[in-house]
């Protein structure tokens, strides 16, 4: 038996190497998505108080989408220009304007409220899509270059 007709063409996708993780989260997955993050911004070149600060930035990201944004959320973690970035999207009903607008430390002696404040500061820029489809944040911080290895 033969094939007459010849094959279809094939699709070839080019995978972007600068993307780093793209993954729906729920509550089970916070602890899991954190030390990914974690993992992969370390192997970008994050280091020290720079790697905490990312981190934490992210955490308070993926608890906000999951207790104000319909209990899951996206993520997607990339590198870009000497930079990480990182956005978490959700489906909840969007941020009030006077929360947008409200960038004072919180209290502290209040318990919630903290986590915007938090990856704004934690993160070097932070931009904020919202409207009653949800919300999509996302945050950068630079990468410092890797020192390249001398030869003799």
């Amino acid at each position: 038996m033969t094939n007459a007709e010849p094959h279809a063409p094939r699709t070839v996708v080019t995978i972007d190497s600068s993307l780093l993780i793209v993954e729906a989260f729920d509550q089970a997955q916070v602890t899991e998505l954190r030390h990914s993050v974690t993992s992969c911004a370390r192997t970008s070149g994050l280091r020290g108080q720079r790697l905490d600060d990312f981190v934490l930035a992210v955490n308070e990201l993926i608890t906000n989408a999951v207790r104000h944004g319909g209990g899951r959320g996206w993520l997607r973690l990339w590198r870009q220009r000497g930079a990480l970035l990182c956005e978490v999207a959700d489906h909840g009903h969007g941020i009030s304007r006077q929360r947008l607008d409200d960038r004072s430390r919180p209290a502290p002696d209040t318990a919630g409220g903290w986590g915007l404040w938090l990856a704004r500061e934690l993160s070097d820029s932070m931009e904020i899509e919202t409207g009653d489809a949800g919300t999509v944040v996302r945050i950068t911080t630079a990468l410092t270059p890797q020192p390249q290895p001398t030869r003799d």
